[in-house]
Formats: C-alpha cells, structure tokens, sequence
C-alpha cells in the first residue's frame, strides 16, 4: 500500500482522501464558478510551503499574477514574499504555450522545478484545453501527455475544472476524468432556500477515500471542509429531499 501522501493542509479534506493525495498524481478539481477551485488550489500550494517545506507552482491561463496575490492576501497568505524568496512561481500563460514547455527538454517549467525542488503544481484551469481541439479523442490525449509530462518531473498537481452547470450533476463530457488519478467535486446545494456548497471525493485511483458528501465552506482561513450531510438524499442532484424529521439533525457541526 502506498504511504507517501501529499497533504493538503484543508481541515477535513486530508482526512476524506486518506491523508491526503498520493505523491506524483494528478488530481481534478471541478465545480461552478465562486465554488472554491482556485482557493483550494492555493491553499494546497500555501501549505505544501509553510508546512511542508515544499515550493509551488501555479500556472494560470485566465488570472494575472496579481489577482492571485491579491486573493491569497484575503486569506493571510502572502504569494508576493513567497516569490520573492523563490518558494513560489505564479504563470500566465495559454494551454499551447504550456503544454510545449513541460513536455520540452530545459523548459521554463523543468528549470523551476530543478532549481526550487518544488514538488506542487495548480493548473488553473484545464478547461482551457478544449479550445485546442474539437476532437474528443485527441483532446483525452493532449490531457493525458501534459499530465503525464507532469508526472515524469515529480509534481504532484491540481487540475481545476469549470463545471457549467451551477445546481446539478455535471454533463457527460469530461474527457480528463479519465486520466487523473483523483476527481473532487464541488457542488452548491439549495436546502431550505439556502445555498450550501458540498465536496465529493468521486474517485481515487490506488487508494481508499471517503464515500460521503461533505459540507465546506470558505472562511478567513481558507476552505473547511465540516460534517457529511446527514438525513438528506439527492445532494448532487442540487435540490436534496428531507430524510432526518428535523433540519437541526440533517446539519449537525462537529
């Protein structure tokens, strides 16, 4: 059994994958828009430095270096001083820029990763891919090379996904599902005419990890993942139905 977990320092989220993810796999993180992707990606990269003593990776093909500052600082996170001491690179770059530069011999990528020791990488977002092509079949093998180039230089990744639907089970088209090794989705859910967000591990490739759909929310310390959704059936489904007799027994805090 494997024992070399990458933590990602999110209360409740190592214990659901079992410690946290595998060294050296990549991991798919889906969810609508104001979910939490990208601040679960930084926190990963935020606690792979101070806590693990590990340098990160983010490379962006939507948000400027700033905006990324600018949002880790609402958390207490300063990316600009991380930088500075060489522990963090943010890039803005474009899918087919990227995926050129990993899979090449000396690439910006590769020197960053030799000259920090960085061993974390946020791709924010992989959804950008599908603008490479229209075929399903050589879009599946763009993303299995780039994760793959990923893979030989030691990272282990967060991938970030835009879902397209806000309430709901996602469409069927998820050809990178598939290739990562890991998939997490983030999901809102109305209960009560209140909007709740939900995590799930959905799978975990070589590794166990919990089956159950997890409350979170985003605080002044970053993503928390709480309690399952007890008495409540149909949460990815967006619109649960009553199990538990009372609402107080279906949200029970830890």
């Amino acid at each position: 059994m494997d024992t070399d977990r990458v933590k990602t320092g999110i209360t409740g989220l190592d214990e659901m994958l079992g410690g946290g993810f595998v060294r050296g796999t990549a991991n798919l993180v889906e969810g609508a828009p104001g979910t939490g992707k990208t601040t679960l990606g930084m926190q990963f990269i935020y606690s792979g430095i101070v806590q693990a003593k590990e340098p990160g990776l983010i490379i962006t093909f939507e948000e400027f270096p700033q905006q990324y500052y600018h949002d880790a600082a609402a958390f207490g996170w300063d990316f600009v001083d991380l930088e500075k001491k060489g522990l963090l690179k943010v890039v803005m770059t474009s899918p087919e820029v990227s995926r050129l530069d990993v899979e090449s011999v000396g690439g910006m990528i590769e020197s960053y990763v030799n000259q920090s020791g960085a061993g974390r990488v946020v791709v924010d977002s992989v959804t950008h891919f599908a603008r490479l092509t229209q075929d399903p079949v050589e879009l599946r093998n763009l993303e299995f090379g780039f994760i793959n180039a990923l893979k030989r230089l030691g990272l282990t990744s967060i991938f970030t996904r835009e879902s397209p639907v806000l309430l709901g089970e996602s469409p069927e088209n998820n050809s990178i599902s598939f290739v990562v090794d890991s998939y997490l989705m983030l999901r809102y859910v109305e209960i009560e005419s209140t909007i709740r967000k939900a995590l799930l591990v959905l799978k975990m490739r070589g590794s166990d990890h919990a089956k159950d759909i997890r409350q979170y929310e985003i605080t002044e310390h970053g993503l928390e993942v709480q309690s399952k959704f007890e008495g409540r059936e149909g949460i990815l489904s967006g619109s649960p139905r009553r199990m538990a007799d009372s609402f107080v027994e279906a949200f029970v805090k830890r």
